[in-house]
């Protein structure tokens, strides 16, 4: 078993990180994106959980660098059956331009990198380019 690393591609938003920071360091800043495309959404502050496929995924976030990243770990009572953290990075690129992406770190055996390994790849840039375009919509 060892830790895979997956990163998304990079997706720019047109606007400064202090402003998207606070969004996505929250996650009941997420809730009205996510509320409809979840099952059973509940978030605060820190935690929030969701259900996937039946499973009841519950997330935290671990670490918090203003204007920087965010980095999101399993938490405790988690339905999710793997060890993983991920990070949603930002970088301000010049003056209303900020680079964001998502970095997977995932303990994933052999059959479940072979199951999943690569849908997880087209998950995380999925998201990401979700996040721009949520955020490059937002006035």
């Amino acid at each position: 078993m060892g830790m895979e690393k997956y990163e998304s591609k990079q997706q720019q938003i047109l606007k400064p990180a202090a402003f998207v920071f606070p969004l996505i360091s929250r996650f009941d800043m997420l809730t009205p994106a996510l509320r409809d495309r979840v099952e059973e959404w509940q978030a605060d502050e820190d935690t929030c959980s969701f259900k996937v496929k039946g499973f009841t995924v519950r997330l935290r976030i671990a670490e918090r660098v203003e204007n920087k990243h965010v980095k999101i770990t399993g938490d405790d009572g988690n339905g999710v059956p793997v060890d993983f953290a991920f990070w949603i990075q930002l970088h301000e690129a010049g003056v209303g331009d900020t680079r964001i992406r998502m970095v997977l770190h995932a303990e994933l055996n052999m059959m479940m990198r072979m199951m999943i390994g690569g849908k997880i790849q087209g998950g995380l840039d999925k998201a990401v380019e979700g996040l721009a375009v949520a955020f490059n919509g937002m006035p």
